[in-house]
């Protein structure tokens, strides 16, 4: 796949505090990119030069394939954006919001405007005063904004802060529904990560200005460790009987036999020996660490997460 970003030995530092540290960012031409970090772990200050908008203290940017400083204005052509919160002009109308940009842009067909309100779901408020629309609303405004320009790049920066369940949900379907729609590559920062989740392909975890992680959900998934939990009438007998065949077992102090294993054939070995040895088995679960426990042990961690 042809990468629509890619940094090398990102760096932008602030007298002697590096808020970014050598960053490869690595965006496939299709993906919905979560990146993802705690609050201020550098998302932003990455986001903005990769809009140019500051400049990196070394390293380099490739987007679209051409160097970000020496093909400036060319490569933000193609890209759209929405960083933080979105700007409007309150005292217009959503549609007049969009003719405005338009005309900034130059982009010829006028059908664009209501194309757009379409697509975020504004068309019932086209004729509405901006400072009016709910948060969630005028954040779709931005959305459509970015998008006016037919960007092949769409960055957007915590696009669901500060909404509510509902226009999360909004803005989460909106965005899952561009890259068919446009064919666009879209990146996506935020400090949620169950909102990502629900979004993205491929993630990149930045922790203390530090990439710590960078592949696909599912790669983040597999670090779950499942393992089944099973409770009998004597854990403490049950736990001698598998380990003196090699089980990896652990006695939890709540009484609960904890087995690393997770596949349909052992477990009902397991359980048919126990009951052989004429043991009573009341509970057999599997158990998993969440993508919020996940996320929070590697960012707890230093260092970089494989």
């Amino acid at each position: 796949m042809v990468n629509i970003i890619e940094t090398n030995n990102l760096i932008k530092s602030y007298k002697n505090t590096k808020v970014v540290n050598q960053i490869d960012l690595s965006v496939e031409q299709g993906d919905i990119y979560g990146f993802l970090g705690p609050n201020g772990a550098g998302k932003t200050t990455t986001i903005r030069m990769l809009l140019g908008l500051i400049k990196p203290t070394s390293g380099d940017i490739q987007i679209f394939g051409k160097n970000l400083q020496n093909n400036k204005m060319d490569i933000l052509r193609g890209i759209g954006s929405l960083v933080e919160y979105p700007s409007y002009y309150g005292n217009l109308t959503g549609l007049e919001n969009l003719e405005a940009i338009r005309r900034l842009l130059q982009v010829k067909d006028k059908k664009r405007n209501l194309e757009i309100l379409k697509v975020v779901g504004l068309t019932d408020a086209k004729d509405k005063l901006v400072k009016n629309y709910s948060l969630g609303m005028k954040q779709r405004l931005g959305i459509g904004i970015a998008l006016l320009g037919s960007p092949r790049l769409l960055i957007l920066d915590e696009p669901t802060n500060g909404l509510d369940p509902a226009g999360i949900q909004e803005i989460r379907e909106l965005i899952k529904t561009l890259p068919g729609l446009y064919g666009i590559t879209i990146m996506i920062s935020s400090h949620l990560l169950n909102e990502v989740d629900q979004m993205a392909n491929k993630v990149g975890i930045i922790n203390q200005g530090q990439l710590i992680f960078q592949n696909s959900i599912e790669e983040l998934r597999k670090k779950s460790n499942p393992r089944i939990v099973m409770r009998t009438n004597d854990s403490l007998h049950a736990e001698s009987i598998l380990q003196q065949e090699g089980w990896n077992v652990t006695l939890k102090e709540n009484g609960e036999l904890e087995i690393n294993e997770t596949e349909d054939s052992k477990i009902a070995y397991i359980t048919d020996k126990l009951v052989r040895k004429n043991m009573e088995v009341y509970r057999i679960q599997e158990q998993k660490r969440s993508l919020e426990d996940i996320f929070l042990e590697i960012t707890n961690k230093r260092g970089v997460i494989s």
